[in-house]
């Protein structure tokens, strides 16, 4: 083991400042690129934070997921039987069961199929924009950041209009974790799979044409998902199909605020925005960490032999500030063409709905800033406070002024 790799931290996963974050993981990242840390809920891991050391754990056939290491995770916490309906997904399987679920839900998140979603999202954006138009100042994260991409995965799996908030709610709530209260995380968790456990039986009763009841009538029909993971599925689809949108675009509008020459540079040359997005995802991206690894023999990452049976978690917020991974990365440069970012992960748990995400935040931003040129903070950066999350990277609230 390399020497200065026994530190135990936890502070990079538990501050909620957004510079402060940044600075934790800068820390951690100048000393060593692999530290040895301890979660929230006490157990102990490995953080990658060099950019190629995380990018080799996550293409790494050695690093595995583990269903009784996430059980782990949440041991005390949910009750057996509501993990096995929320947690049977791919995110949390290996070949060939995630080759075989994500293949499910692969033809709906191609390029092709997005693109053609443009029209839509062009319309539910205008419309969110034509709401906020009168106001003074709004919350960008409530009145737009969240909306926007949960209206598109609820109309993508045909989850109706009035059960969304409800799915918003406790979506809030899951992705803090332990950190929202452990007795908060469970009911939530709990309420979210009663919520759908509902959708499905009423597509079960009269399907339409949306990918749940496409879910379904491959549960029902062919029988090549169990209960459970047409339930995690769903799970997985809902809460990872808005969050990482929410952070891409409120992430992405504070940094082109706090960065005045890239927003009128952008607003200046729009044909940048597709390269703007990569660089706003590398800068501040939607995630902190990856979801954790399990490894199966040991493995030398960095200099450091992980032994085998240890969880290890990719930085993603870190890894994308190392300079291995682009010049000057503490710069914003909406110009930048070396851009090999791990914002949506590597490997083959790449994140599926990447083209949708990208998708959203080039119509969200786009439209956003060429709708009101006058647009700005409408406190000072400092007091911007970022929800507790050990995964996610985003903010509580975000006050605009908008005229």
């Amino acid at each position: 083991m390399a020497a200065g790799t026994e530190k135990l931290l936890t502070a990079p996963f538990v501050v909620t400042d957004g510079p402060q974050r940044h600075t934790a993981y800068a820390e951690l990242a100048a000393a060593a690129p692999v530290h040895r840390i301890v979660l929230p809920i006490g157990e102990p891991a490995w953080l990658i934070t060099g950019y190629d050391e995380a990018r080799q754990a996550l293409h790494d056939s050695r690093l595995v997921k583990s269903e009784e290491a996430q059980i782990n995770m949440v041991r005390g916490l949910l009750a057996p039987e509501v993990f096995a309906a929320i947690g049977h997904h791919m995110l949390n399987s290996n070949p060939p069961d995630h080759t075989r679920l994500r293949r499910l839900v692969t033809a709906a998140f191609t390029r092709r199929r997005v693109e053609q979603l443009a029209p839509r999202v062009q319309q539910i954006t205008d419309e969110l924009l034509d709401a906020m138009a009168a106001a003074k100042q709004v919350d960008l994260i409530d009145a737009f950041a969240y909306p926007l991409p949960i209206t598109v995965i609820c109309e993508l799996l045909g989850v109706p209009d009035d059960r969304r908030a409800e799915f918003r709610h406790w979506s809030s709530f899951v992705i803090a974790g332990q950190l929202a209260g452990p007795d908060v995380f469970a009911a939530a968790s709990t309420a979210m799979l009663s919520l759908l456990r509902e959708l499905i039986d009423a597509k079960r009763t009269a399907p339409a044409d949306d990918l749940l009841s496409a879910l379904v009538t491959v549960r029902d029909g062919q029988d090549r998902l169990t209960e459970d993971e047409l339930t995690s599925m769903v799970f997985l689809l809902l809460v990872a199909g808005h969050e990482t949108t929410v952070n891409l675009i409120g992430n992405g509008v504070l940094a082109l605020l706090t960065h005045p020459e890239q927003l009128e540079l952008l607003r200046a040359q729009p044909h940048r925005l597709p390269a703007a997005i990569e660089e706003l995802l590398r800068f501040d991206g939607p995630l902190q960490v990856s979801t954790f690894r399990l490894t199966v023999e040991p493995v030398d990452i960095g200099g450091v032999t992980i032994p085998a049976g240890e969880i290890v978690i990719p930085g993603l917020l870190v890894a994308n500030r190392d300079p291995a991974c682009t010049a000057q990365p503490d710069a914003l440069d909406i110009t930048r063409t070396d851009n090999p970012h791990l914002a949506f992960g590597h490997g083959i748990h790449h994140c599926l709905g990447a083209p949708l995400a990208r998708l959203e935040g080039r119509i969200a931003l786009g439209t956003l800033l060429a709708r009101f040129p006058r647009l700005r903070l409408a406190v000072p950066a400092e007091q911007l406070t970022w929800r507790p999350s050990v995964l996610f990277n985003g903010l509580a609230a975000l006050p605009v002024a908008m005229h």
